[in-house]
């Protein structure tokens, strides 16, 4: 388990190592939403890969093991080729695209190996593992931060040298028989139909649509925002680094915890009310925080830092939803379902707070998020009504 959330960690800093560079990014390539394509482009190529792998039977053919290494390789090797081509728009944006569907072989993979070792429990371990993939989703921020010289090849190849050692440590550290644990079925268009008129399975999806909504939202868009809002407050050259540092406690640090404690609190309280709770604090932080901008730092990063652990603490259990609710036979399909529409989702939501920055300004930007948090309270509040909520967390729902 340690082996691998390490692992994780490592290799998903590839994830937005393009956005923490994005200002200097946009300026090369003279395109004012050049920031929500490479948010974007990563995530649509994540959906990309995730429904190519699953509807090939790639993980039903490959150990895990081997396929997570084969997969962190490409993404290091995509995202390390941006270094060369990155300063021109198309190249920059395809190499953007490989390195999401490369990583759609790593993050479900870890997730199918986790909920494999963990029959019990599932819901912190997963935490556990979401938690390293939140620090790793940050880590290109703290590389920024950390750097003497702020340069946007620096951190793309820091990202990948980061993501060689994580594939490194599952191909040499983590033993066969722990990488070959029970998996999931592939996915089969023929078991859609089943998995759409499972309603709890579906409720258990909307309350992740709402989650990926505000997720990748506020992880894509934050950091602009506070270099925007602190703009008055550093002279040029601290700004960058005073931004990465907080974009990485809010992202990072804040968001580990917040997935430790909802993974905690769901195997105690139960998994509706966890994510329940959890969309609550973050609708009023994602509501909140563009009434703090340009005011006290210290204001605005408070709020951020809360938001940070608020909206990570639901997103490991609704995945642990689904496999509770659903039978062996279609889990694989209802998994790839279910994080396939999640992150389209998030494409959308990257494009929306993009756009309404640019037509009212950050103080309004973020409010489209609400959204998701909304879609998924309703939703978690029905599967709490339902017979089937019985079978989440050991009967605590």
């Amino acid at each position: 388990m340690g082996v691998v959330t390490l692992a994780v960690t490592l290799t998903m800093s590839l994830w937005f190592a393009a956005s923490a560079v994005a200002p200097a990014l946009v300026l090369l390539w003279r395109l004012p939403n050049g920031a929500a394509w490479l948010a974007s482009t990563v995530n649509f190529g994540f959906v990309v890969g995730a429904l190519a792998s699953a509807g090939s039977g790639l993980p039903d053919r490959l150990p895990p093991r081997r396929l997570f290494v084969g997969a962190a390789l490409a993404a290091a090797l995509t995202n390390g080729l941006f270094i060369s081509v990155g300063r021109w728009v198309l190249p920059g944006l395809i190499l953007r695209l490989l390195t999401g569907v490369a990583l759609a072989g790593v993050y479900p993979v870890a997730v199918q190996m986790v909920t494999g070792w963990f029959p019990r429990q599932r819901g912190l371990a997963l935490g556990i593992l979401i938690g390293g993939i939140t620090v790793g989703s940050a880590m290109p921020h703290l590389l920024l931060g950390l750097g003497l010289v702020a340069t946007w090849p620096r951190v793309m190849a820091e990202s990948s040298a980061l993501a060689l050692v994580g594939a490194a440590l599952v191909g040499g550290c983590l033993p066969g028989r722990s990488g070959d644990a029970p998996r999931p079925l592939a996915f089969r268009w023929d078991h859609l139909g089943y998995v759409l008129r499972d309603r709890p399975v579906i409720l258990a999806c909307i309350g992740y649509l709402g989650h990926n909504w505000e997720l990748y939202g506020m992880w894509s868009w934050l950091p602009l925002f506070l270099a925007s809002s602190w703009s008055g407050y550093f002279r040029a050259s601290a700004l960058v680094a005073w931004t990465a540092w907080a974009a990485f406690a809010a992202i990072g640090v804040a968001g580990a915890g917040g997935a430790l404690l909802g993974g905690w609190t769901a195997e105690r309280w139960g998994r509706t009310a966890t994510t329940i709770g959890a969309l609550a604090v973050s609708g009023l932080c994602a509501a909140g925080i563009g009434l703090t901008y340009r005011l006290d730092p210290a204001l605005t990063l408070l709020v951020a830092i809360v938001w940070g652990g608020a909206v990570v603490a639901d997103s490991a259990q609704f995945s642990t939803a689904v496999t509770e609710l659903t039978t062996r036979d279609y889990l694989g399909s209802a998994l790839t379902f279910q994080m396939a529409t999640g992150f389209l989702v998030a494409v959308a939501a990257v494009a929306v707070v993009g756009w309404l920055q640019g037509l009212l300004g950050w103080p309004m930007a973020f409010y489209p998020l609400l959204l998701g948090p909304g879609a998924g309270i309703g939703a978690m509040l029905a599967l709490r009504c339902r017979p089937e909520a019985a079978l989440l967390a050991g009967g605590r729902r």
